[in-house]
């Protein structure tokens, strides 16, 4: 039997009926239309569903979405502050190279957005700590690293 939720996404209110089974990453991509978030795995192992709930990185392949009803989830999709700029982690990973095949990026930029709001200065070793959810599987991390480290230098810049 479905139940009716409202998802707060993006800052954008949606009421839809769910079966209670159903995954974040399924309501996300099937039913709102934001295939940004990506399904990896399904075990919660790749990190390439990654979203916000409340600030905090979770895997939207892991979470029901009939547990998130009334907080505050942010895709890929939320990222940018308009249609025309992109926000300071998703240049830095283009700027950087470390777009690669693009499959596990958005993963990446939410787990960077997770870890540049607890942590604003980095080392590389907190970087990769950091990225430990998140599976790459088109070559090394350098350039993702890289990227991370810029944008934590202009997120500085922002403040």
């Amino acid at each position: 039997m479905k139940q009716m939720i409202s998802l707060q996404v993006n800052g954008d209110t949606y009421e839809l009926a769910v079966n209670p089974w159903r995954t974040l990453n399924e309501v996300l991509r099937e039913d709102i239309k934001l295939t940004g978030t990506k399904l990896g795995c399904g075990t919660g192992d790749c990190g390439a569903c990654t979203v916000l709930i409340d600030g905090k990185s979770v895997s939207s392949c892991l979470t029901l979405a009939v547990e998130v009803q009334g907080l505050a989830i942010t895709t890929i999709e939320g990222m940018a502050p308009n249609a025309e700029e992109l926000h300071p982690i998703q240049e830095s990973f283009i700027e950087k190279g470390a777009i690669q095949c693009g499959y596990c990026t958005p993963g990446m930029i939410m787990s960077t957005t997770f870890l540049l709001k607890n942590n604003p200065n980095p080392t590389e070793a907190e970087i990769r700590a950091g990225l430990s959810g998140n599976l790459c599987r088109c070559t090394g991390y350098n350039k993702i690293v890289d990227a991370i480290g810029d944008a934590a230098k202009k997120l500085k810049k922002d403040v």
